[in-house]
């Protein structure tokens, strides 16, 4: 079910023939993984494999629509969620463990990934929400002119941890219609602490930066559906270890002030945080209103509305 009056930037790019050369390009950054940050360097069109797990073919979780996400993605008929195996950046409290450190799902042809993005179209559904899509990005440029050619005619939602390369970004420019990071740490400690990745607050500076660049604010129809634009994830850590004061002073004076921006209170000790006293309890109240504090502060007033616990 196509949305009336929307049209997808993919749909002008496809028209205008750019995804052969994106493909082509992504194909060569995969043969000596540059993909991401981690920069492994490993021939994944030889099946090998670096930091993330991600072969040559792209493995996916599961395909729903998905209500839990923010409200302009949701709406009334779901997110399309498709979520990939794996991840780059493999936070030790991921809630999705199972899937990003041991990689719970199935290789899937790029017919197939194709086709997913079509039945949940057909399903109603709002948006294609790509979940943790860094590590499989030339993949999601190969499957989508078969997508397109299929009758794919909703906006596509790049939903990443935020540690991605400015280089692999502009493959998507006119491809992505709203990317939603997460940006995960304001300061190197907890950043290397916990996921192995002490760049992470420098590459997701210039990860978003560039991703603002090719979308913009986000902006929303008469129903409040989210069209295209930014749309910023930050969860809140115990003992102010995500560093929110850092990462929404950078959001307000860098990237934009109109920027919707979606505080999390939803961490809970998971994953392996053994070792990590400090991940050893939930977010308190306390900590989650100084947050929303914080924002104010910093001049963020487009925040997410749902409820939190």
């Amino acid at each position: 079910m196509k949305p009336r009056g929307v049209e997808p930037v993919y749909l002008r790019s496809h028209g205008a023939g750019i995804f052969a050369e994106r493909i082509a390009a992504a194909l060569k950054i995969i043969e000596d993984c540059t993909l991401c940050p981690r920069n492994c360097r490993v021939n994944r069109l030889a099946g090998e494999r670096g930091t993330c797990r991600a072969g040559y073919l792209p493995e996916v979780s599961s395909y729903a629509p998905h209500f839990g996400e923010e409200r302009p993605l949701v709406g009334r008929r779901g997110s399309g969620t498709i979520f990939f195996a794996h991840c780059n950046l493999r936070c030790c409290f991921c809630q999705n463990y199972s899937i990003s450190h041991f990689g719970e799902g199935r290789e899937a042809s790029f017919e197939r990934l194709a086709r997913m993005m079509v039945e949940l179209q057909s399903l109603g559904c709002h948006n294609i929400n790509f979940v943790t899509p860094s590590h499989f990005a030339a993949q999601i440029l190969m499957a989508l002119p078969r997508a397109i050619e299929m009758g794919l005619g909703i906006p596509l939602v790049y939903n990443s941890s935020g540690y991605d390369s400015v280089e692999t970004l502009r493959l998507f420019d006119g491809v992505i219609d709203i990317y939603m990071p997460d940006f995960k740490f304001g300061t190197e400690g907890p950043a290397r602490d916990y996921c192995g990745a002490a760049d992470y607050p420098e590459a997701a500076r210039r990860a978003i930066g560039e991703m603002h660049r090719q979308v913009g604010d986000l902006v929303l129809d008469k129903d409040g559906i989210a069209l295209k634009g930014l749309l910023l994830r930050h969860l809140v850590l115990p003992q102010g270890l995500a560093g929110t004061r850092e990462v929404l002073r950078f959001v307000a004076a860098e990237i934009s002030r109109d920027t919707y921006v979606n505080i999390m209170d939803q961490y809970y000790p998971c994953g392996n945080v053994a070792g990590h006293a400090s991940l050893g309890r939930r977010t308190t109240r306390e900590e989650f209103a100084a947050a929303l504090a914080i924002a104010g502060e910093e001049g963020l007033t487009r925040l997410d509305k749902r409820e939190k616990k």
